[in-house]
């Protein structure tokens, strides 16, 4: 799958260090569509031992990004504009696995929808659901002279 990612794509899952830092594993792509992993550890848990909501959020945004960047032409971006969540119900298991599909593609809008599912014993279940609409916009070039942490 490596050499089929297109450029944005792989910038999105390797670039991003709290989606990198989160385990978020890019497992499967195609036109419109987005599959990523997450192997569940403590750190992704809330005080009763199950995902944390802001998980599964983080998980259904960026795989929805992930869908709607597979759309889009050399010297674009995607950025989330608007999404809502329904956690559906608590998740306990091995590792999440979410499914994003573009439900309208546009030129400077993307509706996508992201499926969440949590696996354990290798059954899943799915525990939440997200919608998202995504902004298609022009990259601005990096400034290399810009200080790491000032987000300016």
């Amino acid at each position: 799958m490596a050499a089929s990612i297109p450029e944005e794509v792989r910038r999105i899952f390797t670039q991003a260090p709290f989606i990198t830092n989160l385990g978020l594993e890019l497992s499967a792509l195609g036109q419109g569509e987005c599959t990523t992993i997450l192997p569940l550890r403590p750190r992704h848990l809330q005080q009763d031992g199950y995902v944390h909501a802001g998980v599964h959020a983080a998980m259904a945004d960026h795989t929805a990004g992930g869908a709607a960047a597979t759309l889009i032409k050399k010297g674009q971006i995607v950025l989330t504009m608007e999404f809502k969540i329904n956690l559906l119900r608590a998740a306990k298991g091995e590792r999440l696995i979410c499914r994003a599909k573009v439900l309208k593609p546009g030129s400077r809008f993307i509706v996508v929808e992201s499926e969440v599912f949590c696996e354990q014993a290798g059954e899943e279940q799915l525990v939440s659901k997200a919608t998202a609409t995504i902004a298609v916009v022009a990259a601005k070039p990096v400034d290399r002279h810009q200080k790491e942490g000032d987000d300016t």
